[in-house]
């Protein structure tokens, strides 16, 4: 793949630079601009060669396909990318940022035509168009006339092949224009390829899976199995595989429909699989109605739930994480939102820190993430992705998502 430095003779060129500005907002407040500050040496970079930098992302959800009209202009409304380039423009300052409030047609063209070298322009979020999702031939075909190169600087959204992250850059490269990855795409294949090229000085290589659903992570179980030496599981996704294996769970979230796979899943694994020891329950995961807060052992009793890892599966984990030259970690331990239920998670983060200069350690996004951070782990790891659900993929899949593969 290019890489935006391998990109020559910018000066006056259109850049399209599909970056993931899918940040936090309500109110037009945005509660965290860390995606927007992944994206800037890209965007840096860019303008310093006289580039001329058409910005383009999603934000949020719009629900084309049940969503009323009505419904429809409040998703828009709500999920506006004006504040976004608020914020961009006084990130980048003195670099002129400007703002197009529609995503395609006449306006658009001449916004990004008015352009001059060094000027940013961040488009209206793309989900604003129906053909969006859809990778829309016509859509993607208008988008990449407007412009002269392609950037792929979106690693959180490299898992949909959407008409902004694979259409455009197809049809570039089908004209002989260049496409390539910015510095943080690079940096997430390059940290995350290593997870799934796994080389013998990497062993032993543990990963640890918390979250909500079995079902969500069977791709990434199977994979996972055939690649490491031991998978810890936590978070409520233990409890489908505990039921399985004849424990009671009492209340604790469990999909019934994947009782015979996490059965057939342990066996198969023959000790690569650790569970949880033990659990810290309560009897509601509201805690305005939560009175009961005990640790218990493997069984869950009737009337509560688990919703954290225990003391002991702690320490069990702790030592299995001590032993390991590679850590691919996604998904909390517990409901971390809460006080009584983060310390399985706080655990994980600190046998992790650990093994800082000892081995390496990658964070796969979405909700551990936000708890690495939350907690002051972040610079701890190795890497910390800024793609939960790409992550997962590229993992599961061998390296390859559509967001990338277009690039080669």
């Amino acid at each position: 793949m290019l890489t935006v430095e391998d990109l020559k003779d910018l000066k006056g060129k259109k850049v399209y630079v599909r970056v993931d500005f899918n940040v936090p907002q309500k109110a037009g407040v945005i509660r965290d601009d860390n995606r927007i500050k992944a994206a800037l040496p890209t965007i840096k970079y860019l303008v310093e060669h006289g580039a001329r930098v058409v910005l383009m992302s999603h934000l949020g959800k719009v629900d084309w396909k049940k969503g009323t009209p009505e419904v429809i202009e409040q998703e828009k409304k709500d999920n506006d990318m004006a504040p976004v380039a608020k914020r961009l423009g006084e990130l980048l300052a003195p670099t002129m940022v400007s703002f197009c409030p529609v995503t395609r047609g006449k306006d658009l063209a001449y916004f990004v035509n008015s352009l001059k070298d060094g000027e940013v322009l961040l488009v209206q979020n793309t989900r604003y168009e129906k053909g969006e999702e859809k990778n829309d031939p016509e859509l993607a075909k208008e988008w990449a006339s407007l412009v002269d190169v392609f950037v792929m600087d979106a690693f959180g959204s490299a898992h949909r092949a959407h008409a902004s992250t694979v259409g455009v850059p197809s049809i570039l490269k089908a004209e002989g224009k260049p496409v390539a990855e910015g510095y943080l795409m690079i940096k997430e294949v390059d940290n995350l390829t290593r997870c799934v090229e796994v080389k013998k000085e990497d062993r032993p290589y543990i990963a640890i899976l918390g979250g909500l659903k079995v079902s969500d992570k069977i791709k990434v179980i199977d994979t996972l199995l055939k690649k490491c030496d031991k998978i810890l599981i936590g978070g409520a996704m233990a409890y489908t595989f505990k039921k399985a294996l004849g424990h009671e769970v009492g209340n604790s979230p469990v999909e019934d429909d994947q009782l015979a796979y996490a059965k057939k899943c342990f066996e198969e694994a023959k000790g690569k699989i650790v569970l949880p020891v033990d659990s810290v329950v309560g009897d509601a995961f509201d805690p305005a109605v939560r009175k009961v807060v005990k640790v218990v052992g493997e069984d869950v009793p009737a009337g509560l739930q688990g919703l954290d890892i225990g003391p002991k599966t702690e320490v069990l984990f702790a030592k299995e994480i001590a032993k390991a030259h590679m850590v691919f970690w996604n998904g909390p331990m517990g409901v971390f939102e809460q006080k009584e239920f983060q310390h399985g998670t706080i655990a994980i983060c600190e046998a992790i820190a650990k093994l800082q200069g000892k081995a390496f350690t990658v964070c796969g996004g979405g909700d551990s993430a936000s708890a690495v951070k939350q907690f002051g782990f972040k610079d701890k790891f190795s890497h910390v992705s800024t793609g939960g659900g790409a992550s997962l993929e590229m993992i599961e899949n061998d390296g390859h998502l559509p967001g990338v593969d277009v690039l080669k």
